[in-house]
């Protein structure tokens, strides 16, 4: 790995009278700063542990409360019913405590555990007013007086330690929503079979499965999450690379500069703007509707964060702050500094340190050109070249260097992005940020950050650490017009009834796929499980959010949206196709299928997708007509 030389500390020289030490004043500068800028550090996270502990109140709010019980004891008035007296009798007597600190003590201990319980009472009312679901299922513009009631209590208060647990569905509701779901798939005797497995299973195990989630949901905030992250990302012994990691695009119509050290400069800066943000708890969370928030566990582990190859399981190493980013140009590893005299590189320091690079005309070292590649293939393989090649030496503190990064930055030698001209620009953009060359990217960081030499750029990100939503898909068949309308209808209610059940908790696969998880520790073989998870994905659908962060006006500025990003296929004969709705005049589809199997074709696809939307379109015209 290319390093930049660093400065010493302490030189020393051997003389007739003995060690001359010297000291770089400079090195012993930066030293300081660093200590200082690690202490503040520590003290945001204790201000952020202390705001976080006693939340929904806050620290000036005990002192509120001592000083009112005070004044009400200065009043002759004792509100605590005589809890106070019992408090002071059970304090030591001592010359240093006297009757008067005695009462003083008291009276702060009582107000302390007065303060304590409101804490707990407002977190039990937060918890109960965010389980409230009924405002999901509303229809858009009209709002229940309930929920209205709901809105004006829950907007006051909002945060992470206040969302209330996933709660388990029943068997019954599962069962009968999954029958529903696959009865437009199967014939008669498919059907009747599939009923019959699943009402077996719910008569036996499926009770015994069902009290151990239960028990599991009262212990953990969320029953599903990390048996979903081992067993789903991190068990999975293929190769994450198309078939788990996710791209994102850049703008479609604007790149800010055509320097591509320029580019790499800035973006670096603002992650690292954004990444203090994070670690100071400054960000606002993510709200439905701009009111109800969502979990934010998945952000503490955006950056310092790296997939680790196991032999039968990864794990995910995260470290709590990192000041150096690995870069690769050409089939060479540069280690960047980000940090200097205690703060973060400016745009235009970090631009000269990737024009360097650039400019830099050095050739690979033997073995150092292809060496992403082991993150691109089998875990299984990585993980006992990792043992057997990287565990002493030049290799391990390279891997090392790569593993503890904040991020993973790729310089890439090609030009990408949207062409007017080239009908398939896009296409070859979507493949570079999927996969690129196989050994260009490090597959295993929690994200990749490519910037393309004409300024364009995008992110390849590992999924264990952060899920994507899973929205689902409409099936439209060609009927009599007022059929048509009519079972377009009551396609897209049951499609909202069912995503909108899956937003509350109440989602089929995840609820069977716990109960599977259960039936393997417990060594209960189940026929309706085993059917249920065996089935093929297909088709692997998403959607991309729009105007998350509402920093952009799309409607002023139409030139500023993305087209959103997507994914590889789950089934070697399926299609992965991710979506974004940007305004009212784009939607943006990213389809991939494997050239390996004859059955698909991404682009035949895209165009019966492209020619379905023109038929919905043509169906309401024609009702307009009419």
């Amino acid at each position: 790995m290319a390093e930049a030389h660093q400065a010493v500390a302490f030189q020393f020289t051997v003389t007739p009278d003995g060690i001359d030490l010297q000291l770089s004043r400079e090195v012993l500068k930066h030293i300081y700063l660093s200590g200082v800028t690690s202490w503040k550090k520590r003290a945001i996270r204790f201000k952020n542990g202390v705001l976080t502990g006693v939340y929904p109140a806050s620290p000036s709010s005990w002192l509120i409360v001592v000083i009112a019980i005070m004044s009400t004891m200065y009043a002759r008035i004792d509100p605590s019913r005589g809890m106070i007296d019992r408090i002071k009798t059970s304090l030591p007597v001592s010359e240093f405590m006297t009757v008067q600190t005695q009462m003083v003590l008291s009276a702060i201990l009582f107000a302390t555990g007065l303060w304590l319980s409101f804490i707990f009472l407002l977190r039990y009312i937060l918890k109960a007013l965010l389980s409230y679901h009924s405002w999901i299922f509303e229809s858009h513009g009209k709002m229940s007086f309930s929920t209205k009631i709901w809105l004006i209590y829950e907007s006051f208060c909002l945060f992470q330690a206040s969302l209330p647990r996933l709660p388990v569905p029943s068997i019954d509701d599962t069962i009968r929503r999954y029958l529903e779901s696959v009865r437009p798939l199967l014939d008669d005797e498919q059907y009747k079979q599939m009923e019959t497995v699943a009402n077996d299973f719910k008569k036996d195990p499926a009770p015994k499965f069902q009290k151990h989630l239960k028990l599991k949901s009262w212990w953990a905030t969320n029953y599903v999450s990390d048996w979903w992250e081992e067993y789903i990302y991190l068990r999975g012994r293929d190769p994450i690379m198309v078939n788990s990691n996710f791209y994102t695009m850049d703008l479609l119509y604007v790149i800010p500069t055509h320097r591509q050290a320029a580019r790499a400069g800035n973006v670096v800066h603002a992650m690292l703007q954004y990444r203090r943000k994070l670690e100071r708890g400054e960000l606002t969370p993510l709200r439905a509707l701009g009111i109800v928030p969502m979990c934010s566990f998945q952000y503490e582990r955006m950056f310092n964060t790296t997939r680790i190859p196991g032999i039968e399981t990864d794990f995910v190493q995260h470290l709590k702050d990192r000041k150096h980013l690995v870069v690769y140009h050409r089939g060479r590893f540069f280690k960047v500094w980000l940090y200097y005299g205690g703060r973060h590189l400016w745009p235009s320091e970090l631009e000269l340190q990737f024009q360097r690079i650039l400019d830099d005309k050095s050739e690979p070292q033997p073995g150092e050109l292809k060496l992403p590649s082991l993150t691109a293939g089998n875990r299984v393989p990585w993980a006992r070249a990792r043992l057997k090649y990287f565990t002493e030496g030049i290799n391990q503190a390279s891997l090392e260097a790569i593993e503890t990064a904040a991020f993973f930055l790729t310089l890439d030698d090609e030009a990408h992005g949207y062409d007017p001209e080239n009908i398939r620009s896009l296409d070859l953009y979507a493949k570079s940020l999927l996969h690129g060359k196989c050994y260009d990217r490090w597959f295993d960081k929690s994200f990749t950050l490519i910037v393309y030499k004409n300024g364009k750029i995008g992110v390849n990100t590992e999924h264990s650490w952060a899920d994507s939503p899973i929205i689902g898909h409409i099936i439209f068949q060609d009927h009599c017009l007022k059929i048509q309308l009519a079972l377009f209808k009551k396609a897209a209610d049951k499609h909202q009834n069912m995503y909108r059940l899956a937003m509350t908790g109440a989602g089929i696969d995840r609820h069977l796929f716990c109960l599977y998880i259960v039936s393997k520790v417990m060594g209960i073989d189940s026929p309706f499980l085993k059917q249920v998870l065996s089935e093929p994905w297909r088709l692997s659908t998403s959607q991309t959010p729009q105007q998350q962060l509402n920093l952009i006006d799309i409607q002023k500025f139409p030139k500023y949206v993305g087209a959103g990003g997507g994914f590889g296929p789950v089934a070697d004969d399926g299609y992965g196709v991710s979506y974004i709705i940007v305004g009212e005049n784009l939607i943006t589809f990213h389809i991939s299928s494997k050239f390996s199997s004859p059955e698909t074709d991404s682009f035949r696809f895209g165009q019966n997708i492209r020619q379905a939307m023109l038929d919905i379109r043509a169906l309401f015209n024609l009702k307009e007509k009419m």
